[in-house]
């Protein structure tokens, strides 16, 4: 079995959804992690927060974002086992954040030894 990356990337949904339909999309996307992990094919994952984020560049400067309110950003990822890439896009299929217009999932298999 290998592993993959599910990442999720967000267009800025600022003024765009409601407090109400956030946490509804939040709670989707806890039930649909479930229902991987009900498989015994959930690994990790986690949301990725701005607070505090840095970008280090090639000639070590430290900028300040990156920032959720430009157009595209990674708001988190989760790590699944499949068989192959088209078992973890049917995973990624399934992923509630792909309700919000512009969004996408990049499925990356991990390497390993």
């Amino acid at each position: 079995m290998k592993e993959f990356i599910l990442i999720f990337r967000h267009e800025n949904a600022t003024g765009k959804v409601s407090p109400e339909q956030m946490q509804q999309w939040m709670q989707q996307q806890m039930d649909w992690v479930g229902s991987i992990a009900a498989q015994n094919k959930f690994v990790s994952g986690t949301g990725l927060l701005f607070d505090d984020a840095k970008v280090v560049n090639h000639h070590g400067v430290v900028t300040n974002g990156p920032f959720g309110d430009i157009k595209e950003t990674l708001g988190g990822y989760i790590i699944v086992k499949a068989a192959s890439a088209d078992e973890a896009a049917e995973f990624a299929k399934g992923a509630p954040i792909l309700q919000g217009e512009g969004n996408t999932v990049e499925v990356r298999q991990i390497l390993t030894s």
